[in-house]
């Protein structure tokens, strides 16, 4: 067994230096955590550094785990342990499989509490995490969940013309039933309410702002949104060509139009994030915010496996859908791929733009609550530094290249938790943050206490 994978991969594994007979809730929250999320694995003879230090009495070990666990977890999740010898001392894995009856609670001590991983903790849920746990436990997703709203009270318009012109084809009002729109008894599902013409769903919104420069701070534009998933398509495309630049070059018999963005690009963000995004989040809506030098498009709800987006290669990352009736009616309408990661085609798409570099590759960011999708304007020379993409290096000390490492590492990395690392102040770290954010280095998306650190530039 190598140890330095596993102290790589502290969400998916967790240290105990021995079995605390008498606190079991002390780590079968883990066991709780893995099962309702990805799976993971306990060691039990390991310290919190990664340094075996084995235990005795493998065997009773062994013993008390099932007896806990059939005392205390309800349901009882899939375990396998296995012993291993490293270094002349044992150690035993506790490996928990992800669950398919979520969610898995530990009950005890009078109370029944279902936890899930975040980084390297195992946190009770949230109620809205509770209903996503609760929907994937029943096989069900949010988008086909039936609603009260019955179908003689709505009307399809929207998307009846939506069909015929981009499928020319004839909308035919079976296929609310065929699409799973509606049920059998006439009842709207929740992909049915987003469709229909005066969507009832308040958090089907859209927040769009033009800001003045780089960074958040005066507004040059904003607007907010809400409906139909198709109006709210057309209003953030209407307001991306509004709020950008166009450019253009001259030429013999005319000029050649210069786009900032792929307008394809920008159309499969934006269905993306539609489509993707958590709707059993009831305070949550899309964020467009738009910058000198790039958009940016943000959405509750991270990657629906659990798994971080920036720790994999956009190439494998298949399409997993967490609203699959949303993402079926959008690909009949051609608005999504059928088959397919949509983030390689908005990555495919940018290059095609006249004035793209490498470093203007659209990034992808993630946290367990949010995705975002940053691209960049091929239009701006100045949008990531000089003409080869970097900044001079007077600008930047060795602290705050420091700061700039620890960010790539961790997008979602506090300024505590770097004052910590690096042994000087949280006030010191936020006046090296503050000042490469004033050169366009380094900026933050979304809320201070959940949102995710954007580098702009390379170094």
């Amino acid at each position: 067994m190598d140890l330095k994978t596993l102290i790589a991969e502290c969400t998916a594994y967790d240290f105990k230096l021995m079995l605390e007979e008498k606190k079991p809730k002390s780590w079968l929250k883990s066991v709780s955590a893995f099962a309702n999320g990805l799976g993971g694995s306990l060691f039990f003879g390991i310290d919190n550094d990664g340094i075996a230090k084995g235990i005795d009495g493998v065997q009773h070990v062994c013993e008390v785990i099932s007896s806990k666990i059939r005392d205390y977890m309800d349901p009882l999740p899939e375990i396998e342990m296995i012993p291993h010898n490293i270094d002349g001392l044992h150690v035993l894995q506790l490996k928990v499989i992800a669950g398919h009856y979520t969610p898995y609670y530990y009950v005890g001590d009078g109370q029944r509490i279902a936890f899930v991983r975040i980084g390297d903790e195992s946190l009770p849920v949230t109620a809205e995490q509770m209903v996503r746990l609760v929907l994937k436990g029943s096989n069900k997703t949010y988008d086909s969940l039936h609603t009260n709203y019955k179908i003689e009270d709505y009307a399809f318009t929207i998307i009846a013309n939506a069909f015929k012109d981009r499928t020319k084809q004839e909308w035919d009002k079976k296929y609310l039933l065929s699409f799973g729109l509606v049920t059998s008894t006439g009842n709207l599902t929740n992909a049915g309410a987003l469709f229909a013409d005066d969507c009832p769903l308040w958090q089907s919104r859209l927040y769009c702002t033009r800001w003045d420069g780089k960074e958040k701070g005066d507004a040059i534009n904003d607007a907010e949104f809400t409906g139909n998933i198709l109006m709210l398509l057309r209003d953030a495309m209407n307001f991306v060509k509004s709020n950008t630049k166009k450019g253009w070059e001259k030429l013999p018999d005319g000029r050649k139009n210069k786009p900032e963005y792929a307008e394809r690009a920008v159309l499969e963000a934006m269905v993306n994030h539609f489509i993707h995004r958590d709707y059993t989040v009831m305070g949550g809506e899309v964020h467009l915010d738009i910058y000198d030098d790039r958009f940016t498009v943000t959405s509750p709800g991270g990657m629906y496996n659990g798994m971080l987006i920036q720790d994999l290669d956009i190439a494998d990352v298949s399409s997993e859908r967490r609203n699959p009736m949303l993402a079926n009616v959008m690909a009949q309408l051609d608005y999504m791929e059928k088959r397919g990661s949509g983030l390689s085609r908005i990555c495919n798409e940018t290059k095609t733009l006249e004035g793209y570099r490498e470093e203007l590759k659209p990034v992808f960011k993630s946290t367990p609550t949010q995705f975002q999708t940053i691209i960049f304007a091929t239009t701006d020379k100045t949008n990531v530094g000089d003409t080869d993409g970097d900044m001079p290096e007077a600008k930047i000390t060795e602290r705050q290249h420091k700061i700039l490492n620890l960010i790539k590492e961790s997008p979602t990395i506090t300024g505590r938790r770097m004052s910590e690392i690096l042994s000087v102040s949280q006030r010191t770290i936020e006046r090296d943050i503050s000042a490469m954010q004033k050169i366009g280095l380094l900026s933050h998306e979304g809320k201070d206490n959940d949102g995710i650190w954007v580098i702009i530039s390379t170094l």
